[in-house]
C-alpha cells in the first residue's frame, strides 16, 4: 500500500504546486485584479489538498527509504527538509499574505514583492520535488526504457 501511496501523493503534490504556480503567473499576466484575487483564494483552499499530500509523501518516503545506503535515497532524504521548510516558512505565509492583500484590493509594491518571492520559492519546490520524482522513478525502475530487439 505504501509503495502505491507514496508516488500518487507525490505526483498530486507536484501537480497541485504546478497549478498554483501557473495560475498565479497567468493571473498576473492577465492583470485583472478580480482574477488575481480568485486565484489567491483558491490557492488557500488548495492547501487543504497539498498539505496532506506533502505529509503523506514525506512520511511514506522515509518509511520506504528506511536506512538504505542508496545514493538515490540519500539525495531524496536531503531534499525533503528543504522542500518542507520552503513550504512552511516561505510558501504558506506568502499564500496567506497574498490572499489577504488581494481580497482587500491591495495590489501594491508589497504584494508584488511577496508574489515574486512566492513564484521563486514555488519554482524551487517544483524543481526539488521533480528531482525527487525522477530519482524515485530511477530507484523503482518505472518508465525505464526497454532495449530494442534488433
Amino acid at each position: 500500500m505504501i509503495k502505491m501511496l507514496h508516488p500518487v501523493a507525490g505526483i498530486i503534490a507536484f501537480f497541485t504546486i504546478l497549478a498554483f504556480w501557473t495560475s498565479s503567473v497567468a493571473a498576473e499576466l492577465g492583470g485583472v485584479e478580480a482574477w488575481i484575487a480568485v486565484v489567491k483564494r483558491d490557492i488557500l483552499w488548495g492547501l487543504l489538498l497539498l498539505i496532506p499530500c506533502m505529509a503523506i509523501t514525506g512520511s511514506t518516503g522515509f518509511r520506504l527509504g528506511g536506512t538504505s545506503p542508496s545514493p538515490v535515497v540519500a539525495r531524496k532524504r536531503c531534499r525533503m527538509p528543504l522542500i518542507a521548510l520552503n513550504g512552511l516558512i516561505v510558501l504558506l505565509p506568502c499564500a496567506v499574505i497574498l490572499h489577504l492583500r488581494a481580497s482587500a484590493g491591495l495590489f501594491d509594491l508589497t504584494f508584488g514583492i511577496v508574489q515574486a518571492v512566492e513564484l521563486i520559492a514555488g519554482a524551487l519546490n517544483l524543481t526539488l520535488i521533480g528531482l525527487n520524482i525522477r530519482d524515485g522513478f530511477k530507484r523503482t525502475g518505472r518508465f525505464r526504457r526497454k532495449a530494442s530487439a534488433t
